[in-house]
């Protein structure tokens, strides 16, 4: 991996958003069904929000940093896709709003 990579990935680690803050507490250590995952986990030339090595999902958080970046975005999905990872985009406020039913759209993702 790239060092430049590496540190963006550490500074997104740092930086997380609310809505990241909060999905990550109820994901780390396992919390949700034992699963594992990971926070800010570089994957070829791109960074996944959350990713489940287990059942190769990516889950990514779209909020206003999304805004315009459709090509971005697209180009993100078709590499997952290529290398058999699936992906589960979930809005930002979604997570505020009910953090409950985004775990479960997650169990949901990984029971696939």
């Amino acid at each position: 991996m790239p060092p430049e990579q590496l540190e963006r990935a550490r500074h997104l680690r740092r930086d997380a958003t609310v809505p990241e803050r909060l999905l990550w507490s109820r994901l780390r250590d396992g919390q949700l069904a034992g699963l594992k995952f990971r926070r800010q986990h570089t994957i070829g030339p791109f960074i996944a929000d959350f990713y489940c090595h287990e059942f190769q999902l990516v889950i990514e958080l779209d909020g206003d940093s999304h805004i315009g970046r459709a090509r971005y975005d697209n180009s993100r999905t078709a590499y997952f896709h290529d290398a058999g990872i699936r992906l589960l985009r979930i809005a930002n406020d979604d997570v505020i709003a009910d953090i409950d039913e985004v775990l479960e759209a997650i169990l949901r993702a990984c029971r696939r």
